[in-house]
């Protein structure tokens, strides 16, 4: 039965290759090279660069699973929506609930990362430019996705420029100072811990896919762009800050790469650079809270959120769960504390990415044959060797995070059981309406929603009789048998009942369709003959 409370409005399907990529550049792009790369140069020396690059490596192998899952299932409930495929409903909904608050935690850390550049011109408190700038964000996005992107695709060339300025600046100082100076494992590590808060950002990209068109082809693309292009920029401007200021003066550094210009060409370069930084974390704080929002908007729409979060006003926003995000995110901005806060994040994105990998791992055991858009290469009896790479290296990078952060981020999570246990209770005590609900019919079938549920069926369309186009043609027939069959109504779940339908006539009655249609011909001619 249709949710009577699921979204009535869809999302819109406007973003190619270009506006996506930039769309996963601007929210990568952001207070972690701005702001965190003097926290990193603290904790690896001369060696932060190391840090960035294995934190980069780590993000291309999660990439290849979310890549593949995304090709299969391009919905906005990104990782919930894949976990829930091979695992109880409550874990897929504690996926989602950490992903959601990486995300938000993210907006927070990356607002204060501008309430640090606000400071290099005005003395203002930095917790309150965080909140301020959240505040005008929220206002952007509620404006609807096409513009917003339109904005941040104009924006990621700014953060960008900047970045490739700062690159420019520091290789005519190549060697003036070491580049692996005080540098040990236990501090790289720790510093790529810390740092691969900077690579969060393709999450955004995965959870555009109902806005994407050809998510199938386009996302994955997109997510490997965004990686290479980031990880690269971040590698350059770390060797170019430290060759420039050195690890000690770096470490020191409230507003890095403006430090970095200013040393290097004048203050009034430092100036430029700051207005750049303020830019790209209004640019990714806007970016980070939209992705949240979409997040909330696909787990509300299957129930695992309250259903006004699932809502779409009329510019095609999941308004509501903006406006919700937004208010935790100024929350956690209160707390001041970038580096803490950045932890937090990176503790909640680390725990989705051991979900997304073996989700990738188990639905590769289970259904090996299933019908996969892009597959991770480099398979061991089915079993893809960069998927367990990624896995390897989160477990080497956990244990050096904050304890305060993973005892805040593991409240975080209970915490999410306090919203999802009452939801669930009251749509499992509902009682269902004695008679079908006025709901209208599908009449039509996308071939995209036709190979879902094939999918969905672990179809072989090269090992059938039938053509896709001709199961496609079965579930259009399927639906027309009327309003109280429950194959009629609008879900996913249900059309995979019309699939199940479907499959057995074209297996066991290979011309069911053709002799239906005859036999609706002939009571039509015997009708016509009696009246």
């Amino acid at each position: 039965m249709t949710d009577p409370e699921a979204p009535t409005i869809a999302l819109r399907r406007v973003l190619g290759l270009p506006r996506l990529t930039a769309a996963g550049v601007g929210m990568v792009i952001g207070a972690g090279i701005y702001v965190l790369l003097g926290s990193a140069a603290a904790e690896a020396g001369a060696a932060s660069w190391i840090a960035f690059l294995s934190a980069g490596v780590l993000s291309a192998l999660t990439a290849f699973g979310y890549a593949e899952l995304a090709a299969m299932f391009p919905k906005a409930g990104a990782e919930y929506d894949y976990t829930r495929h091979v695992a109880p409903l409550g874990v897929a909904f504690l996926v989602g609930w950490v992903m959601v608050l990486g995300l938000v935690v993210a907006g927070a850390a990356v607002a204060l990362g501008f309430g640090h550049y606000v400071q290099y011109f005005l003395d203002v408190p930095t917790r309150a430019s965080a909140v301020a700038l959240i505040a005008f964000v929220t206002l952007v996005g509620l404006a609807g996705i096409e513009r917003s992107s339109r904005l941040t695709a104009a924006l990621v060339l700014v953060q960008v420029g900047g970045l490739v300025a700062v690159v420019v600046i520091g290789i005519p100082h190549l060697g003036d100072h070491s580049l692996t100076a005080d540098a040990s494992v236990g501090g790289v590590l720790g510093a790529a811990a810390l740092v691969f808060f900077a690579f969060i950002g393709f999450d955004e990209v995965i959870t555009l896919a109902e806005e994407t068109r050809d998510p199938g082809r386009t996302v994955p693309r997109a997510l490997f762009l965004t990686v290479g292009i980031c990880t690269a920029l971040y590698v350059a401007v770390a060797v170019a800050a430290t060759s420039v200021l050195g690890a000690g003066s770096l470490a020191r550094s409230q507003q890095p790469l403006a430090d970095v210009m200013a040393t290097a060409v004048g203050a009034t370069s430092g100036r430029i650079v700051a207005v750049i930084a303020l830019i790209t974390t209004t640019n990714t704080t806007l970016l980070a809270l939209t992705a949240a929002s979409r997040l909330q908007y696909g787990m509300a729409a299957t129930g695992a959120l309250p259903a006004f979060l699932g809502r779409v006003d009329r510019r095609r926003v999941p308004g509501a769960a903006l406006v919700t995000g937004s208010v935790v995110a100024a929350g956690f901005a209160l707390i001041g504390n970038l580096p803490l806060v950045a932890a937090v994040t990176d503790l909640s994105v680390f725990a989705v990415f051991v979900a997304v990998n073996l989700t990738v791992i188990v639905l590769r055991v289970r259904q090996p044959d299933r019908r996969r858009p892009f597959r991770v290469p480099g398979s061991v009896r089915g079993v893809p060797l960069p998927t367990l790479a990624a896995l390897a290296g989160v477990a080497v990078l956990v244990p050096t995070l904050d304890l305060r952060a993973v005892i805040g981020g593991l409240a975080a999570a209970v915490a999410g059981f306090a919203v999802y246990l009452p939801v669930r209770s009251r749509r499992s005590s509902t009682p269902g309406p004695e008679e079908p609900p006025a709901v209208s019919r599908r009449r039509a079938v996308s071939p995209e929603e036709a190979n879902r549920v094939a999918d969905a069926l672990r179809i072989d369309f090269a090992a059938v009789e039938f053509t896709a186009e001709e199961f496609r043609a079965g579930l259009l027939r399927e639906l027309q048998h009327g309003r109280v069959d429950p194959d009629t109504n609008v879900t996913d779940d249900d059309l995979v009942v019309t699939g199940k339908i479907v499959l057995a006539h074209l297996q066991e009655i290979p011309d069911y369709y053709t002799r239906l249609a005859a036999m609706r011909e002939e009571a039509i001619r015997e009708w016509d003959s009696r009246h």
